[in-house]
């Protein structure tokens, strides 16, 4: 159930926005065209040989009220048709020249609203404006692909994420207290402070500027790398980002010269322990302890990278038999 105060939220929010944008006014940015006329006008515009049909169900609208407002739009001449060449029964719509000079106007007023509207903000109150919108698209139609997903290197910004975001998920996933949280703001800060980019790296995944996951990959000992804060958001699991990350880190520990990538995780983790086993660790210790609230078991697994820069010198060096 959602609170009453969940939903007050929701609908304060609504009338700001649309106060905001004008959408209260008799006609929308000072026509004489309401704003679900101005939006048929504009999908019309942009879509080649859209049909009615198609327009009512991109903008769930009642197919009765849209061939009203089709109808009004030829009777001023804004509209044409043309029968389907594939299927004479269906209409192929279009602006006229008069209906494409009715809309440029509009077009070019929405614009200067919203540079009116951003104006006021810094850069940075302005991303994360954009950021939130972003935000809001996704949850309501979270469909990102694998090929929209991006892995880049950190920026400002990218460790409060990382800190926050294992904090939450680790929360609601597994009921973690805060001294997870506490752990992973350590490793970020001693990431930063000590990075050798050389042999170091963070790769944040985003799609559509949304940060979606996450992995660390830091020095070890003994000539080993360590695999750290591998996470993947809900909403883009499923689409092999987990599997990219571990291969992007075993990748570049391999490339570095590194001997061995090593991990830390718990054994209720499954998702992860089958991504690890997949890309080749083995599990080579486990111990039952209480931490982060709650009892767990702790486990190290290690992959052996054969074929390592460091490796490959080894073997070219080693004498002939």
């Amino acid at each position: 159930m959602f609170s009453r105060e969940q939903i007050e939220q929701v609908r304060a929010f609504n009338r700001d926005y649309t106060r905001r944008l004008g959408l209260l006014s008799r006609g929308l940015l000072d026509s004489p065209w309401s704003l679900t006329q101005v939006r048929v006008l504009y999908e019309i515009a942009h879509r080649p040989d859209v049909t009615a049909a198609e327009l009512a169900d991109a903008l769930a609208l009642d197919r009765g009220y849209l061939s009203r407002i089709l109808r009004g739009f030829a009777a001023k001449r804004l509209l044409a048709r043309s029968a389907s060449s594939a299927d004479a029964r269906r209409q192929h719509l279009r602006l006229t020249p008069l209906g494409q000079r009715v809309l440029a106007p509009l077009e070019r007023r929405a614009q200067q609203q919203v540079r009116t509207l951003l104006a006021p903000l810094d850069s940075a109150r302005r991303e994360t404006l954009l950021a939130a919108m972003s935000s809001i698209r996704l949850a309501f139609d979270p469909q990102t692909t694998a090929s929209e997903l991006v892995l880049r290197g950190h920026r400002p910004g990218d460790m409060g994420w990382v800190v926050e975001r294992h904090g939450a998920l680790y929360a609601a996933e597994y009921g973690w207290n805060e001294a997870f949280e506490a752990l992973v703001a350590g490793i970020t800060a001693e990431f930063i402070s000590k990075l050798d980019p050389a042999r170091e790296r963070c790769w944040i995944a985003e799609a559509h500027g949304r940060r979606l996951g996450c992995v660390f990959l830091v020095a070890g000992e003994g000539g080993a790398a360590r695999l750290r804060l591998l996470l993947v958001e809900p909403e883009a699991r499923g689409l092999g980002l987990g599997r990219r990350l571990v291969r992007e880190c075993v990748g570049f520990a391999r490339a570095a010269g590194y001997r061995r990538l090593v991990l830390w995780t718990h054994a209720n983790l499954a998702a992860a322990r089958h991504l690890y086993q997949e890309a080749g660790f083995e599990l080579t210790s486990s111990e039952p302890r209480h931490s982060f609230g709650k009892d767990v078991v702790s486990e190290t697994w290690e992959l052996g990278l054969r074929g390592s820069r460091s490796a490959t010198r080894r073997r070219r060096d080693a004498p002939e038999r």
